[in-house]
């Protein structure tokens, strides 16, 4: 199966058709694209450059939620990585009622949101976030319907704050071996469960 990335296009990301993939590069100047085999590869193609550089924004981060059905409390982990390749970690967790009873998405929307929080706040012109729940792109772009309260609040956050930042967004697959998805997931986790 071929896994289509956009580096540079209408809307960057990966695809899994060339029919998706074509709609973001057709006819867009400069347009940098490529197929692979597996998502890994396609994920570190959107990340770096040949010299292991981040492109595309001034910040990258790496978004994931967990949930502890015991305690039914909710947490995130975000791993910001700046353009000079220095790390910064955020973990929290909640016990928000009204949120909780998304589970681990309410992690993830919290996660997203501290993302772009913590971009704003430093004065970065463009974020791309990593994440491995479709909502969280969909919810901010319209495709889903936010009909929660917690999606329509992250809805209207998202809603605040795209004009003042560029925002874009790429899927990666859980549990598939990304260094930095793993270490997002651990310090959801590390922050409820220890």
């Amino acid at each position: 199966m071929k896994v289509y990335a956009v580096r540079k296009g209408r809307q960057v990301g990966l695809f899994e058709t060339w029919d998706e993939c074509r709609e973001q590069v057709s006819g867009f100047s400069g347009a940098e694209y490529k197929s692979f085999q597996s998502y890994d590869e396609a994920e570190r193609y959107l990340s770096f450059d040949n010299e292991c550089n981040f492109i595309q924004s001034d910040l990258v981060a790496y978004v994931d939620g967990s949930y502890n059905p015991a305690s039914r409390e909710f947490s995130y982990g975000v791993v910001i990585i700046h353009p000079d390749g220095s790390l910064k970690k955020f973990s929290e967790k909640s016990n928000d009622r009204s949120l909780a009873a998304m589970r681990n998405v309410a992690g993830e929307i919290s996660g997203s949101i501290k993302a772009m929080d913590y971009a704003l706040e430093i004065g970065a012109n463009a974020l791309t976030i990593f994440y491995d729940y479709e909502g969280i792109k969909k919810w901010c772009t319209g495709e889903w319907k936010a009909n929660k309260e917690g999606t329509i609040n992250y809805k209207h956050y998202f809603d605040a704050i795209k004009n003042k930042i560029d925002i874009s967004f790429v899927k990666v697959k859980s549990h598939s071996g990304d260094k930095f998805n793993d270490m997002a997931d651990s310090l959801a986790k590390d922050i409820l469960f220890n």
